[in-house]
């Protein structure tokens, strides 16, 4: 069986280091498997190929800002995409991310069907029930008709025209009659939002996502980071997320919760700021670090952490939880999205997105002597191992459907 993988990235953010696990571990179970992706560095390695034309991505999101529409361009890309495809000529097409302006989903979309190409779509946002949104927040206009979007500033923006309303109705149509389609989403949160929506009459199936427990995220010696960056004897409240002071990712709601243990027994460490923000002010007993990219690295940040903290607006399934479990942390956090089904040890560590009040409680809770924290990811529930074996047991059985 050939198994083809089309993503946004590879070995890249969130997505992107699925995708390439996902490579990885079909390889080893022989099944053939390719990587074609739109954006990022260039990765040499067998049948993983970059068509994405950064030059026609920076163009495509130009013309998204001044005509409002997303997903309608990259008609050189996607052309280097399509014939990728023909040529490998996978028996199951595997999607994932199909936004940040690196492609023209419909025509990708019309070729699958056309074809008949046995496809598997995980969903890892909102963006194919949407006008245009990859998050829908608070709105539900998706469950009947995208119209009058009041996020059309935010991304993928528009600084002029509002056409949720016509790209709705072309997702919607697009995605009928697609007969050779799985939709997957990584928690039973999303997979309920996808219920809701036009494309509830398709197949729905939850896959969590996997994080390597083996090789990278387990508990790690910290005695070199602990004085690389002054920790003594003080409890350690870890936050992790790209870009960590956005409105998405609640930074702001992290340094909130720090000044309210200034006693100098507890320090907080976020990690992901942007050299902007690395330039800022912060409490004294918050330290600010970069993105830090080397994933042992960030392995060691995990382990000598009492707390981590999740205070994202929204999220999916977000894999920082699973890693910082995976390296003996407490989880805590706002009960948004699916965040909470990464780490069902601590459900009741989860408060309303907001509630810092109830938050504080949370992590006086966890940080106190007696708390025991045993990870939850020991049995491999969340193991990549998993991951990549429910994948090739669902590639199988529509594969063998023809």
């Amino acid at each position: 069986m050939k198994v083809l993988l089309v993503d946004v990235n590879c070995k890249n953010s969130s997505t992107g280091k699925i995708v390439y696990d996902l490579y990885t571990g079909l390889n080893k179970r022989g099944i053939e498997a390719a990587v074609c992706y739109g954006r990022g560095p260039l990765i040499k390695e067998k049948n993983i190929f970059k068509f994405g034309i950064d030059l026609e991505t920076y163009f495509h999101a130009l013309m998204t800002r001044i005509t409002g529409l997303t997903g309608f361009f990259s008609f050189f890309s996607t052309y280097r995409l399509i014939k990728f495809m023909k040529n490998f000529d996978p028996d199951v097409v595997h999607l994932h991310e199909l936004h940040a302006y690196f492609v023209n989903y419909g025509t990708v979309i019309k070729y699958l069907k056309k074809n008949n190409i046995k496809t598997v779509w995980t969903f890892h946002c909102e963006f194919m029930y949407t006008g245009k949104c990859g998050h829908a927040y608070e709105c539900d206009r998706w469950q009947t008709e995208c119209n009058q979007c009041p996020q059309l500033r935010n991304y993928p923006k528009s600084l002029f025209f509002d056409f949720t309303k016509e790209m709705y109705s072309y997702k919607k149509s697009l995605m009928q009659d697609f007969d050779n389609l799985v939709i997957v989403t990584p928690s039973e949160w999303l997979a309920n939002r996808v219920k809701s929506s036009f494309l509830h009459k398709l197949i729905i199936k939850v896959i969590h996502n996997g994080i390597d427990t083996e090789n990278i995220f387990y508990p790690r010696d910290t005695d070199v980071l602990r004085k690389k960056i002054g920790i003594k004897d003080e409890k350690i409240v870890l936050a992790v997320a790209p870009d960590i002071m956005s409105c998405r990712k609640g930074g702001t709601y992290v340094l909130q919760l720090a000044k309210r243990f200034n006693d100098g027994k507890v320090k907080f460490i976020m990690v992901g700021m942007t050299d902007e923000d690395l330039h800022e002010t912060y409490p004294n007993n918050v330290i600010p670090v970069g993105l830090v990219k080397d994933q042992c690295e960030l392995a060691t940040y995990y382990s000598f952490a009492n707390v981590f903290v999740i205070c994202s607006e929204k999220e999916n399934y977000p894999t920082v939880c699973l890693e910082a479990q995976a390296c003996g942390a407490v989880i805590c956090g706002f009960d948004v999205g699916g965040t909470k089904e990464t780490a069902p040890l601590y459900y009741e560590n989860f408060v309303n997105f907001g509630d810092i009040d109830a938050l504080e409680i949370k992590v006086r809770s966890a940080l106190a002597p007696t708390t025991n924290a045993t990870s939850c990811l020991n049995t491999g529930d969340f193991s990549i191992f998993k991951m990549v074996n429910d994948y090739l047991e669902l590639y199988e059985i529509i594969n063998e459907n023809k």
